[in-house]
């Protein structure tokens, strides 16, 4: 499983000391070929950090060899220093590895705004170097995670060929991706271009629909590397679908792991005029602290749901919004539908489906409830 499940690359995952928890922090991914295609998305946020605006000039050529990821900071707002820091571990790998530095991205995550201990990085990247092993993948999965309660990993196996992943994130879900890291290997013999537009077209339906707290990340990177060591050559339509099904079980992992949440929450939104109306209004249900903690409290408050779809400029009648929670229509034109009574709240998934009546396009977007656990998670994060 994870990133060694496709043949032609080796992972580890160390501990260098940069987590005072102790646990493994540095995180190690190459590609031995033959092939190197390489294709990433990363953060929207005007305010990058170091490691991303690095890699997103090593990416711009499509060619990615390695790349070399820690946990236990994120190496944001950090200067000058934060920079050079990102440069030494980059020739670091590739001193280690008989690679180029221009070819290899680097992911931090963690606490913004502290620097890296240098010494520990380079000493963590030295034996992650040294431990890279074709079975590597759950290790390194374990070594770039943060506050997740558990490693991400995910596996699409092809006709003879595979895409294998990992992934990092617990809070701060927001649309232009999470908080979080993810990296994506494949055998399949595909070329940059075909990786980049898989990718994307992945990323746009998944990551890009999680929204837990409305939050934007400084650090999110999405990497694909593609080794061809297989010698397969799938269609383009087999290896996208290949791409979003794994992105698409990573993005559920990390929303099943997000800080302190009780409930998962898919709201799909039905009959809206155009796909961007969709998306208008689910992530204005998402990001409704109130509707989020009626959940919370297992209280299928229909209101909070039209106040919200209410504040985007979506086109609809509010006379003709349906509203249904756990498959009881709560709200029928607008009006009280079915007795609130009959929604039940038995697991840990909670559908809300929003028919708005003004066309034929349909969005789901993803987020969960808000909890003391998550006030407590992220009021004591950096004490």
């Amino acid at each position: 499983m994870s990133v060694t499940a496709a043949s032609g690359f080796r992972a580890s995952g160390v501990t260098a000391g940069l987590k005072p928890s102790g646990t493994p922090d540095v995180a190690l991914v190459v590609n031995d070929g033959p092939s190197h295609g390489a294709a990433a998305v990363f953060t929207a946020n005007r305010c990058k950090a170091h490691p991303v605006t690095w890699s997103q000039q090593v990416v711009s050529d499509g060619r990615v060899d390695a790349v070399l990821l820690n946990s236990g900071g994120a190496n944001c707002y950090t200067g000058s220093q934060g920079f050079l820091t990102v440069h030494r571990s980059a020739e670091l790998v590739a001193e280690l590895t008989g690679l180029s530095a221009g070819d290899v991205v680097v992911c931090s995550t963690g606490l913004i705004g502290q620097q890296l201990d240098l010494v520990r990085l380079l000493a963590g990247t030295e034996a992650a170097a040294g431990a890279l092993a074709s079975d590597g993948g759950p290790a390194a999965a374990r070594a770039i995670m943060t506050t997740d309660t558990r490693p991400k990993e995910a596996l699409v196996a092809g006709q003879g060929w595979v895409v294998g992943g990992m992934a990092k994130g617990a809070g701060m879900l927001a649309p232009a991706l999470a908080t979080m890291l993810v990296v994506i290997t494949t055998d399949a013999d595909v070329d940059a271009e075909t990786c980049d537009r898989a990718l994307r077209a992945a990323t746009r339906v998944t990551f890009d629909r999680l929204d837990s707290d409305g939050c934007m990340s400084t650090n999110d990177t999405v990497l694909l590397m593609a080794s061809a060591a297989s010698g397969i050559a799938p269609s383009y339509d087999e290896f996208a679908e290949a791409v979003r099904v794994l992105c698409a079980d990573l993005a559920r992992q990390l929303l099943a792991d997000a800080e302190g949440a009780k409930h998962d929450i898919s709201i799909e939104v039905v009959g809206a005029a155009s796909e961007e109306d969709g998306l208008e209004v689910g992530r204005a249900v998402a990001r409704s602290n109130l509707l989020k903690c009626a959940i919370y409290g297992e209280d299928p408050n229909w209101g909070r749901v039209l106040a919200a779809v209410g504040t985007t400029g979506a086109q609809f009648d509010p006379q003709e919004v349906d509203v249904s929670f756990q498959g009881v229509k709560v709200c029928i034109a607008g009006e009280p539908g079915e007795p609130r009574e009959l929604v039940r709240f038995d697991g840990r998934d909670v559908a809300i489906r929003i028919d708005l009546h003004a066309g034929a396009e349909s969005v789901t977007v993803w987020t969960n409830d808000l909890t003391v656990d998550y006030v407590h998670e992220n009021s004591a994060y950096s004490t």
